[in-house]
């Protein structure tokens, strides 16, 4: 049995519903509703062709049931800076506007088709993922909560797509805080992956010390789902059980950045140790040392270094097309040297370790994702200071979803782990994430 709308029901629920009772055709008619209903108001997509979705599902429904993969029916949302065969890559930037697609799939997209994925349409983004403006044809994505405030970026269309139940699940890519801002901003779970632990092969490339290929979903399970899809396996295998918050140890860590907080995520974080303790966890707050506070200068050195290189080629092609912040990385504007971006290789990469081994103490170390609620206006994003360091020291990371702001509106909280923990993050973000639902205060219903 399903929901009378199946648009509402996750990845995690939907996946059996459609070997046996509900067919792919029915599944996509539903969320094709959902769009058509939603998005003039929330301006996810920058593609999507309902033949073709109608196509890709009628061709499932056609095969055996020996022929069909773990993944069979899955509608995915792909942000617009992944290469797709069937659908135009244009990256929100005017040097490739077109209706004709690169006949190549990228790496990530081939190994979901493999296994019976529905490839749904194509989301909005920043330009190139770099810039923190929103789209330049001024069709500017909305947050599914309100349409007066950003959804985030550089991730926007799928954070706020999976969220306004358009689809069940998204790709993103984060550099800085692209998934886990607009997941915060939107409403739903978002999972940034140990960097490196799924192919970057057909993206973007702004900074390859940091671009990581990641997930919006509604629900942890979602993820589960993925991981298994993309073989993410930790050297220690874990229990099958569900994870007991009853004397688990849990960091909670402020960062140096501590002092960019508003009210609302200072309040979500107490809100959240106050939970977590009446449930019996053990919870102690994360002293990061003094060189963490480095991080943060070290993520804008890099991110200046490879973009130089990065967008050289679109730089030579048309300059007076991109916008001014891709270009200031090709002029270098900043004047940044090579040892400034040897020094930041260095020195992150002899705290990465460090890192490791505090978070190894813990079951799962709670910090925060945003600043606050999602800002008012669209043509900025917002501020993702609260996720690069965490992009930068290469550790998976998760927003967790149960808390608002004073206006109402959500703010998540990331959970991150050593790296290549991420099974391990994700069976404790799970229950961590429950009793959030649950007693954070937020209520997630669709509008």
């Amino acid at each position: 049995m399903f929901y009378q709308e199946p648009w509402r029901l996750t990845a995690a629920e939907v996946l059996p519903l459609l070997r046996n009772k509900l067919t792919v055709t029915d599944y996509v008619k539903s969320l094709l509703e959902r769009v058509q209903a939603r998005d003039p108001e929330v301006k996810a997509w920058t593609w999507i062709e309902p033949s073709l979705i109608l196509q890709q599902a009628k061709e499932l429904d056609s095969l055996s049931v020996s022929e069909r993969g773990p993944l069979f029916g899955l509608p995915i949302a792909v942000k617009d800076v992944i290469l797709t065969k069937d659908m135009p890559t244009q990256y929100n930037s005017r040097l490739y506007e077109s209706e004709t697609p690169i006949a190549i799939d990228a790496n990530c997209i081939i190994t979901l088709r493999a296994q019976g994925a529905l490839i749904f349409g194509k989301t909005s983004t920043t330009e190139f993922a770099s810039s923190k403006q929103g789209n330049w044809h001024q069709n500017l994505t909305r947050n599914a909560r309100d349409s007066k405030r950003t959804p985030g970026g550089s991730s926007s269309g799928s954070g706020a797509a999976v969220r306004d139940y358009q689809v069940p699940i998204a790709l993103g890519t984060q550099t800085g805080g692209s998934i886990v801002r607009p997941a915060s901003f939107n409403g739903c779970y978002g999972f940034k992956p140990t960097h490196g632990a799924i192919s970057r092969e057909g993206l973007a490339q702004w900074s390859p010390s940091l671009d990581t290929l990641g997930f919006f979903g509604r629900s942890i399970a979602d993820f589960e789902v993925l991981a298994d899809a993309f073989r993410l396996k930790d050297d220690e295998v874990a229990s099958l059980t569900l994870f007991k918050l009853q004397g688990a140890k849990i960091g909670f860590c402020k960062t140096h950045n501590w002092s960019k907080a508003g009210q609302g995520t200072i309040d979500a974080m107490a809100k959240a140790q106050n939970i977590l303790t009446t449930h019996g966890g053990q919870v102690e707050d994360v002293e990061l040392p003094n060189e963490f506070s480095r991080v943060l200068d070290w993520h804008a050195d890099v991110l200046v270094g490879e973009g130089q290189t990065s967008f050289l080629g679109q730089y030579l092609l048309d300059k007076d097309k991109l916008h001014e912040s891709i270009q200031s990385y090709v002029d270098n504007s900043r004047k940044l040297t090579h040892r400034q971006l040897l020094d930041a290789y260095d020195n992150v990469a002899r705290l990465r370790p460090v890192f490791d081994e505090i978070a190894s103490k813990y079951d799962i170390v709670i910090t925060p994702s945003v600043v606050d609620e999602a800002p008012l206006g669209l043509e900025n994003t917002g501020d993702m200071s609260f996720c690069s360091m965490w992009t930068f020291l290469h550790v998976p990371a998760i927003n967790l979803v149960g808390f608002q702001g004073a206006d109402g509106l959500p703010i998540g909280l990331t959970a991150v782990g050593p790296r290549y923990t991420d099974r391990k993050l994700l069976r404790v973000a799970k229950a961590v994430g429950n009793v959030f639902e649950a007693e954070g205060g937020w209520l997630a219903d669709p509008l």
